[in-house]
């Protein structure tokens, strides 16, 4: 009879747990996962959306049933969870090489994890020409509103000029309010995001033309090349505002990097 009574309590416990879990991964799905910020809906799936490049991850999922909530909280099939056999950190499996080195350009903000993690030596190589970058102080505003407000007016400006701008957010959601906002102030624009990645060759190779406004996630900080049109050199080039610093100083450095690239 001990045994017995000893089993069920162990069977409410196991059945208590269980909805426990599931109670805590719906309330993070809710209140901790947006969508246009870490996922995007897209054929009736949640995609996961890189923090850092601003991409989906099609195939890739959440794990511990955190997925299964948010399919559920957006009202989407929600698929069986997955059964992960094994798992290893970008430390450890980089560490399987024998020879590991690499070259970026924003490796030097990171040299002391690089040495600490690795055992590598950062070595900053010269510029092939003088950079011609000029870098602007960070300017601060009272409210969000406020910020994008002056965001739009200093576009305004530039375009009137026809100056060439790229605009970074960090999220889609921000990319498509100040799109918003662009529309109301009847400035044309191109914007680059998860949402609309299949346009990235035509927005990246229209982005440094006269007269061109692009607002983008971190995509075109990474890997992209802009190349000006003609007679914008006379116009001061192509002109990087930045709405805000994102968590990652590499990815700021990458988006700053779009401007007098040597």
């Amino acid at each position: 009879e001990k045994s017995e009574r000893l089993r069920e309590i162990e069977d409410k416990y196991m059945h208590s747990s269980e909805v426990l879990h599931a109670t805590q991964q719906l309330i993070k799905a809710y209140w901790l996962f947006e969508k246009d910020v870490q996922y995007v809906i897209k054929d009736d799936q949640v995609v996961i959306v890189d923090e850092f490049t601003g991409r989906m991850m099609p195939g890739r999922r959440w794990s511990d049933g955190l997925h299964q909530a948010v399919e559920a909280k957006e009202g989407v099939s929600v698929a069986e969870e997955n059964q992960t056999l094994a798992t290893v950190t970008f430390q450890n499996f980089f560490r399987m090489y024998e020879k590991l080195s690499g070259m970026t350009g924003t490796a030097d903000t990171e040299a002391a994890e690089f040495n600490s993690t690795y055992g590598l030596d950062v070595m900053v190589i010269p510029t092939n020409q003088k950079m011609i970058r000029n870098n602007f102080p960070d300017a601060i505003y009272k409210s969000e509103r406020e910020k994008f407000k002056a965001v739009v007016d200093e576009i305004g400006e530039l375009y009137k000029k026809g100056q060439p701008v790229l605009v970074g957010t960090i999220t889609i959601e921000k990319s498509e309010m100040l799109s918003k906002m662009l529309n109301r102030a009847g400035i044309p624009h191109s914007v680059l995001n998860a949402k609309h990645h299949k346009k990235e060759a035509e927005i990246i190779a229209q982005a440094g033309q006269p007269k061109t406004v692009t607002i983008s996630t971190n995509m075109a900080g990474r890997g992209t090349d802009i190349v000006l049109g003609d007679g914008v050199i006379d116009l001061d080039g192509l002109h990087i505002l930045g709405t805000e610093r994102h968590e990652s100083r590499r990815i700021d450095n990458q988006l700053r990097g779009k401007v007098g690239p040597t």
